[in-house]
């Protein structure tokens, strides 16, 4: 016999009927477990104090109930008024539903209230060809119920009783019939990275599932701590939006948060130097990578002295080129692009990759037009109250956590429990009959598959290109355009006296990190200063730096060993950061990445429309995009992004909640 579980506290064992008999005795066997199920949890219930702490009892335990099928004459034995009354109204509804429907139906909600205290119990059928049913059991307890004012009786009301399952409870369970198993949800979500992380914890009131190909969530996020240094091999650091904070609390890390110094310089290497970079509008007559000449051009063409912007789509390059000047895309945009985008600038599209600048213009005529009406804007619109809870970081910083950034989506994983699935391969995925989905993993347990009313896809395009090519080819052939280059993060630590007197500030390696333009004979994109940046991340007297190599403009980067490429960033450091005499780097990590960061290429939402539209025309309602690809590169970004789909599936799913 097998062990049927789910999140909350009910277990109820798969019961095996003979194939000869008939729903009607089918049912009977259902209703008889069900009944055993909820009488002794009940009780005898004389009192409304009786009921009250017998409630309470219920909510209170967290063990896991476990009971058997039992005998047709258990129905008669009703032990309450209260349990006899729910046996009887159990089957009037279910037997109401079969004469309006004439046929089984897979799903019977119930709910009712009493003495103030809310509960709601779901039950599931599954009937196969084998003869064996399966039954979910899950029930939402609020022990929360007003005070009793008096000692009079108080009715017992039924509602939600026509509902096809309710949205506001969180069931998941395995039930192995026949080499597969059976879930019904509101969403699936297809990846553990943060994007669907976010969405999962967005959606955590309704039922949800995320699943993951791999042994452990987070995607890139990659945080690895040995011998006294703790580095990032995927994204190094996010910037503290209030969207981002809010994840941060809501997960419970408020206290485990670490903000970078605002005052950190960021340089870039330019003709045999390292330049700090403006941190402020005062900073910008002073610094020294760009002439003065380029300094006017780039103020006159902001203020909306420069050429009118074609009918076509921008690149990055083009744009930059046009409103700026040459000196500031060639010094600062073109390596900024290859440091955060590892892309190359010609090819990227500024609408799509750095999309609120691009607004800028369109929307005030000129950059800076376009920041006085958005500041216009925003000061005659309501403000919207801040989250009080929300840290308030201080200047342009950035954060991480004390132990690293796989802090965060391991503290989501945490909270989702049995809602994550680790090591489950989606090889499948088709239309339901009744409008929603069906799901065929391949899990440790054996092939699952799960049912469900929406997906949200947050996987690569190029995954997602390959499950969804059955259901729309246009949305495939759309998704498999999207470009990830190769990137390898190279990990590498110095005794702080490799590093060049005058790359010191107070005898100290400071800043965030550094930027090196295609230019000026150096491979690596860019270098961050692990050490300086957050604490703790190295021992004393040593520094530790973070090495991005590879990217769009260098995709060959990819044949080459790990020997290799830490010989390619020690040798670009020695130009710059490390004195040529230092002894060899103690290497810590090399994370070679093959397919890095989708490049949002001229045309990329374009593209992106086409994918969505492809859905669209196929009647794939309830199947959403999500990642990287859709939101935008930036941790922050894909946050953002999730909290928008997350709005969408809750849009979507309203239309199933019971009135």
């Amino acid at each position: 016999m097998s062990t049927l579980r789910s999140n909350k506290n009910w277990q109820i064992n798969t019961i095996q009927t003979s194939p000869s008999q008939t729903q009607t005795q089918t049912f009977i066997l259902f209703f008889s477990s069900i009944y055993r199920a909820v009488t002794p949890k009940l009780g005898k219930i004389n009192t409304q104090t009786g009921a009250a702490k017998r409630i309470r009892e219920i909510a209170e335990t967290d063990g896991v109930y476990s009971f058997r099928e039992g005998q047709v004459e258990d129905l008669l034995s009703g032990r309450s008024v209260l349990s006899s009354l729910y046996l009887f109204l159990l089957f009037f509804f279910v037997f109401l539903n079969l004469f309006e429907r004439g046929n089984l139906i897979p799903i019977l909600g119930l709910g009712f209230r009493v003495l103030g205290f809310e509960i709601d119990i779901e039950m599931a059928i599954t009937i196969t060809s084998l003869g064996y049913y399966c039954c979910h059991c899950h029930h939402t307890i609020n022990t929360s119920p007003p005070k009793l004012a008096s000692s009079r009786r108080h009715t017992l009301s039924w509602r939600s009783f026509r509902c096809s399952y309710s949205t506001t409870v969180t069931p998941y369970s395995n039930a192995p019939i026949d080499g597969s198993s059976t879930s019904r949800l509101d969403c699936v979500i297809v990846g553990a990275g943060i994007t669907g992380l976010t969405i999962a914890q967005a959606l955590s009131g309704n039922n949800v599932l995320v699943t993951e190909a791999r042994e452990r969530v987070g995607g890139n996020i990659t945080t690895v701590e040995r011998d006294g240094y703790l580095w990032e091999e995927g994204p190094n650091s996010f910037q503290p939006s209030d969207p981002m904070l809010t994840l941060v609390v809501d997960s419970g890390l408020k206290d485990d948060l670490v903000l970078g110094d605002p005052k950190a310089p960021r340089f870039v290497f330019w003709e045999g130097k390292l330049r700090a970079v403006p941190s402020s509008p005062t900073d910008l007559p002073f610094f020294d990578l760009m002439s003065f000449p380029a300094k006017l051009r780039a103020a006159f063409g902001a203020l909306g002295f420069r050429p009118s912007p074609p009918a076509n789509e921008e690149s990055v390059e083009q744009f930059v080129r046009r409103n700026l000047g040459n000196e500031v895309f060639e010094r600062l945009i073109e390596p900024f692009c290859s440091g955060v985008y590892a892309g190359d600038p010609s090819k990227l599209s500024m609408k799509a990759a750095f999309g609120k600048v691009w607004k800028l213009e369109q929307n005030g005529g000129s950059i800076i037009g376009g920041t006085i009406k958005a500041l216009k804007d925003r000061s005659s619109s309501a403000k919207v109250p801040r989250d009080p809870r929300l840290p308030k970081p201080k200047g342009q910083t950035v954060g991480s956590f004390k132990k690293g950034l796989a802090m965060l989506p391991d503290a989501i994983s945490s909270r989702l429990g049995s809602k994550v699935k680790l090591s489950w391969k989606l090889s499948s995925i088709a239309k339901s009959e009744d409008g929603g989905y069906t799901l065929i993993y391949e899990t440790p347990a054996g092939v699952i598959s799960v049912q469900t009313r929406s997906v949200v896809m947050t996987v690569p395009s190029y995954v997602a290109s390959s499950l969804l090519r059955p259901l729309s080819a246009a949305a495939a052939d759309a998704l498999s355009k999207f470009y990830y280059p190769p990137v390898a993060a190279v990990t590498i630590s110095y005794p702080q006296e490799a590093v060049r007197g005058n790359c010191l500030i107070d005898g100290e390696l400071k800043g965030f990190g550094q930027l090196h333009p295609r230019t000026q004979g150096v491979e690596t994109l860019g270098t961050i200063y692990s050490s300086s940046l957050f604490p703790n991340r190295a021992p004393p007297g040593r520094v530790l730096l973070l090495n991005y190599i590879g990217g769009a403009t260098n995709p060959g980067i990819s044949l080459k060993t790990e020997s290799q490429l830490v010989e390619a960033v020690d040798r670009d450091l020695r130009k710059m950061l490390i004195n040529s005499n230092a002894r060899e780097p103690l290497v810590l990590g090399v994370r070679l990445w093959s397919q890095a960061i989708p490049q949002f290429l001229v045309g990329h939402l374009d593209t992106l429309n086409a994918a969505k539209n492809g859905l669209a025309n196929c009647g794939l309602k309830g199947l959403f995009l999500g990642g990287n690809y859709v939101s935008g590169v930036a941790l922050g970004r894909c946050v953002e992004g999730a909290y928008e789909v997350a709005a969408e599936v809750k849009d979507f799913l309203a239309q199933y909640v019971c009135k």
